[in-house]
C-alpha cells in the first residue's frame, strides 16, 4: 500500500463505502496542502513585512487557505469519525440503543450540513456583491467552500447512517484488526 493509500484508515471500515475512498484520500492531501500553504504564506508575509516591502496580496492568499483548509478538514474529518465525534456515550450502549443513539448523532450532523448547505449557498451568491481588496475578487470565492463542506459532509453522514443500519454501528476490534492485516498482506 503506497502512502497514499495509507491515508485512508481502516478504522470502523464497516461504515464506509470502498468507493468514496479515494474522495477521503483527496481530502486529506488537499487539506494538508492547505494548511502547508498557509504556514508558507504567514511565513513569507512576516519576512516581507518585517523587510518593510510588504506583498498585501499574502493576506488573501493566506485567508483562502485558511478557510479552505478548515472546511476541508471537515468534511474528511467527518468521512473518518474524527472531527465531530459525539458518540462516547453511544459507544458504551449495546444493540437498539446504540443504534438509536447512533442513529440520532448523524441526524444532527446531517442536520448541520443541510445547513451548511443552504445558508452557505445563500452567503455566496451575496458574495458576489462584496469585494476583496487589493485583488478585487468577489468574497464568494470565500464563501464557496461552506456548501461544498455542506454537501461532503452531508454525504459521508449518510454513507454511514446507511452502512451503520446495515452493519450495525458495533465492530469488533478483532476484524478491524484482521482486516488492517489483510491489507498490509496485499502489499506488492
Amino acid at each position: 500500500m503506497n502512502t497514499a493509500g495509507r491515508l485512508v484508515l481502516a478504522r470502523q471500515r464497516h461504515l464506509k463505502w470502498r468507493a468514496l475512498d479515494w474522495l477521503e484520500r483527496a481530502l486529506m492531501i488537499g487539506g494538508g496542502l492547505a494548511l502547508a500553504g498557509f504556514s508558507i504564506t504567514v511565513c513569507a508575509d512576516i519576512v516581507t513585512r518585517t523587510a518593510g516591502r510588504p506583498w498585501l496580496w499574502l493576506q488573501e492568499v493566506t485567508s483562502t487557505l485558511f478557510i479552505y483548509g478548515i472546511f476541508i478538514g471537515f468534511a474528511a474529518a467527518t468521512r473518518r469519525n474524527d472531527h465531530l465525534y459525539l458518540t462516547a456515550v453511544a459507544e458504551s450502549l449495546h444493540g437498539r440503543a446504540r443504534l438509536a443513539a447512533e442513529m440520532i448523532i448523524r441526524c444532527v450532523v446531517l442536520t448541520v450540513a443541510l445547513c451548511m448547505i443552504y445558508f452557505g449557498y445563500r452567503n455566496f451568491l451575496r458574495g458576489f456583491g462584496s469585494f476583496r481588496l487589493p485583488s478585487n475578487t468577489p468574497i464568494a470565492s470565500l464563501y464557496a467552500a461552506i456548501p461544498l463542506s455542506g454537501v461532503l459532509i452531508a454525504l459521508f453522514t449518510i454513507e454511514q447512517m446507511v452502512n451503520g443500519w446495515r452493519n450495525g454501528f458495533e465492530h469488533a476490534e478483532e476484524e478491524v484488526e484482521a482486516e488492517r492485516l489483510f491489507e498490509i498482506g496485499k502489499q506488492p
